[in-house]
């Protein structure tokens, strides 16, 4: 198989060289002097440093085109600021797509309140709906995946070609690919479980121990699946790996960015400090205001979500923005496990 990676940061990188053992990659780099680098060295310095690059991997820079020429699977792996300019650019082409980006697209009008930001799959439909696509998510530090360890991930796409090409790509010994149609669930996962990390990160930070994380993870989940239900998901999708697994990894991991922010808020950093300091993309810091503004419209209750953005915009101390999540009044406890319109526990049941 012909695989073009677009993105030669952390994630780009790390799935290109596992690739790269099995089948003819190539790894494009915006910026010349980076690829320029990449080659010479066999290593990527800035984002994955000591990690030798395999002989067979190509890094190239310049004609984004021609260095996709002929691939049967391009990859995204881009922030999702940039998802939509990709996808707009892989127009017509006749290679499968698939992006590694989670989180939410900045509001394209950021003064309307009326206007949110979309998640990768509704991208898609808007601008690119003729690509065969998909998503690959799950669970994973892109460290850990250029150095092989276990890892387990999802190919999540409704066009069954596209997930089997992605299984076959990616599946091995180390790598396990997880087929699944819900594009939806999987992406609501990658998108909430950043913005619930911020929340653990803050816990941990403030040393409130393990019973308050695992209190805050669970009640997390409840708030990440009626959510993901209100927009079409499937409640299983979010007891795998893209919801319960990510999630996980996303709050406990010390490789875990947005969690890093949450500690740094704890410690009373400033959020431009805490995320200068990061040297990659939090994309919770970016997305949990539009997270929160659609379950708004959606009549979804996320205290926990709340609580981020009203901590991210400077409206509360951490000390009080935990205050208000521990303040709340004692409800039942209850995850909505139905579709929306089947008998099931109101949606606006608190965490």
């Amino acid at each position: 198989m012909k695989i073009c990676v677009h993105g030669a940061g952390a994630w780009g990188t790390a799935v290109a060289v596992n690739a790269a053992a099995r089948h003819e990659v190539t790894l494009w780099a915006r910026d010349a002097a980076q690829a320029d680098a990449m080659s010479a060295a066999r290593e990527n310095s800035r984002y994955l440093p000591g990690l030798a690059l395999p002989a067979s991997l190509a890094v190239r820079a310049g004609d984004i085109a021609q260095a996709q020429a002929g691939a049967d699977l391009v990859i995204v792996a881009t922030p999702m600021a940039a998802l939509r300019a990709q996808l707009i650019a892989l127009r017509g082409t006749g290679a499968a797509v698939a992006w590694l980006c989670k989180g939410v697209e900045p509001a394209l009008d950021a003064a309307s309140p009326a206007s949110f930001g979309l998640l990768a799959h509704e991208i898609w439909a808007q601008v690119a709906p003729e690509l065969r696509a998909g998503v690959l998510s799950g669970p994973s530090f892109a460290q850990e995946v250029a150095e092989g360890r276990p890892t387990a991930l999802v190919a999540a796409s409704p066009h069954a070609a596209v997930r089997d090409m992605l299984v076959d790509a990616f599946h091995g010994p180390a790598l396990r690919v997880y087929a699944n149609e819900d594009i939806v669930g999987v992406e609501v996962g990658g998108a909430v479980k950043n913005v619930l990390a911020i929340a653990t990160g803050l816990c941990d930070g403030l040393a409130l121990g393990l019973n308050a994380r695992a209190a805050l993870i669970t009640r997390g989940l409840a708030e990440m699946t009626r959510f993901g239900l209100a927009l079409g998901a499937r409640a299983e999708t979010f007891m795998g790996l893209s919801g319960l697994g990510d999630l996980v990894l996303t709050s406990t991991g010390d490789l875990s960015r947005n969690r890093k922010v949450g500690l740094l808020l704890a410690q009373g950093r400033t959020l431009a400090q805490a995320v200068d300091s990061l040297g990659h993309v939090a994309e919770g810091v970016y997305c949990a205001r539009t997270v929160v503004q659609r379950a708004r419209g959606l009549g979804i209750e996320m205290p926990i979500a709340e609580g981020v953005v009203a901590l991210l915009d400077g409206r509360v101390s951490p000390q009080d923005a935990v205050a208000a999540l521990v303040g709340r009044e004692p409800v039942p406890e209850s995850v909505q496990l139905q579709q929306p319109g089947a008998a099931a526990v109101s949606p606006r049941q608190s965490s």
